[in-house]
């Protein structure tokens, strides 16, 4: 893998140290909790030290210059927080880098995703290095991470295709929620519902296009979110299939 150009002697036992002493372990419990990690629950053994998300995106700037391979070796530690910070960075990386380091980005975060293992890894980088990559090529991974068994990578699909919706690019995010439409997970149907609340937003038509031909055979809490925005009327005429 070619490297970023390395501006500074920044390793990655210098962040984590830095991370340490911005722990709390208050606010540690409580992520424990939100983003479940007990026995059976789907982000089962993650360690949080609790640090706010805020904090980690203003370290992403006094990191900035971190080699790539120093933030993979967050990016494949147990604890959250410093997965998060890895993230971020590539996002940061990738956003600054030309074509080359581009495509290094990319190709690591695909080879990671088993490290990007909870819904808010995926929703602050998937459309930023995934989808923002595939933008001018060929997008049949999107469709191989729709099929995969692993939550996150199905997630990872459809959250690249925010990339798209933001430039009313809408067919990529319709032919995957398609897909997805008899997953088992609440976590893909609320971000199927989400993505289609976001072309809505857009393009009401095309949304209300899928809604009227799987509406009555969606998971709920996917036309719930899908509809979350619709007044209230004609939300409850969806909701009680009437439309």
């Amino acid at each position: 893998m070619r490297n970023v150009k390395k501006l500074s002697n920044l390793k990655a036992r210098d962040v984590q140290r830095r991370l340490k002493k911005l722990g709390n372990p208050e606010h540690a419990a409580i992520s424990q909790r939100f983003f479940k990690t007990g026995p059976g629950e789907y982000g089962e053994g993650d360690i949080f030290i609790g640090i706010r998300v805020p904090v980690l995106r203003k370290l992403v700037k006094e990191f900035k210059d971190l080699a790539t391979r120093e933030v993979e070796i967050l990016l494949r530690s147990p604890i959250h927080e410093e997965r998060l910070l890895a993230i971020l960075l590539l996002v940061y990386i990738f956003n600054k880098g030309e074509d080359e380091v581009k495509k290094d980005i990319y190709d690591l975060y695909l080879k990671s995703t088993e490290f990007i293992n909870n819904w808010d890894l995926v929703d602050v980088s998937a459309e930023h290095i995934v989808g923002a990559y595939l933008k001018d090529k060929n997008r049949a991974l999107l469709y191989r991470l729709a099929g995969s068994k692993d939550l996150w990578e199905r997630r990872i699909s459809i959250m690249a295709t925010f990339h798209f919706v933001k430039h009313r690019e809408f067919s990529e995010t319709i032919k995957i929620c398609s897909m997805l439409l008899s997953d088992r997970h609440d976590l893909i149907h609320k971000a199927c519902g989400w993505m289609l609340r976001e072309i809505g937003k857009r393009d009401l038509k095309t949304e209300e296009t899928f809604l009227k031909e799987h509406y009555r055979k969606m998971p709920r809490t996917m036309l719930r979110y899908a509809i979350e925005k619709f007044p209230e009327n004609k939300r409850q005429r969806y909701l009680r299939g009437r439309i």
